[in-house]
């Protein structure tokens, strides 16, 4: 792990020297990796990060701003608390800090939080290219393998370990209801061709467990 750590926060300051950043990322990219290695995690870990930019970098010839869509994956889980329902807020709101602390341009600081709030509901509008990468990299779990997939599930389970598991089910059950309902999982054309069928798949199968 530390290993990775430290290829994260690599690839973390070399981001930020090209977004032209005034200030040392230094330091702030090791904030954000112990905000990712809190205890309360278990899916929304530096290895989700990793995940997430990986994807990027796989769909980044879509997008209309790569490092824009670079950023926004830094922070669109660095404040996660699982009993709590503003965590997207709190982190477009963190990531603004940030970015203007260490001297971005303010265009680009505006888009980064555009896309961080819409992890929200993952439904980005036609047309919105760096919204398209951001969240189907952000999804691209779901099209994982059932055995992937199933890790996965497991691990958003213990993170809401303190939640009953009536309950837990019903707010799970909402969730991929949503995501079945959305008018398309997957925005780009590689991420449609990629994981939508394996998606729905995924979903289908879990929601109608839930509900069994």
């Amino acid at each position: 792990m530390l290993t990775a750590t430290e290829d994260l926060l690599t690839a973390w300051t070399a981001l930020l020297h090209r977004c032209d950043a005034t200030d040392d990322p230094e330091p702030y990219g090791r904030e954000l990796l112990r905000r990712w290695s809190e205890p309360q995690r278990r899916y929304h870990t530096p290895e989700h990060l990793d995940a997430v930019l990986r994807y990027v970098d796989e769909l980044a010839g879509h997008a209309a701003d790569p490092d824009a869509v670079r950023l926004a994956a830094w922070f669109h889980d660095a404040v996660y608390r699982p009993d709590r329902s503003e965590n997207e807020e709190r982190s477009a709101a963190l990531a603004v800090r940030a970015l203007t602390a260490a001297g971005l341009p303010a265009a680009r600081v505006a888009e980064v939080e555009r896309l961080v709030l819409l992890t929200v509901t993952h439904d980005p509008a036609p047309g919105d290219r760096d919204g398209e990468v951001l969240c189907d990299a952000d999804l691209a779990v779901l099209g994982g393998s059932p055995e992937a997939y199933a890790a996965y599930a497991a691990a958003v389970r213990e993170e809401y370990g303190f939640v009953p598991d009536p309950d837990f089910r019903a707010g799970r059950a909402a969730v991929l209801r949503q995501l079945l309902a959305l008018p398309a999982l997957y925005r780009t054309p590689a991420g449609r061709g990629r994981f939508t069928a394996p998606a729905r798949a995924n979903l289908t199968a879990e929601l109608q467990k839930l509900e069994s």
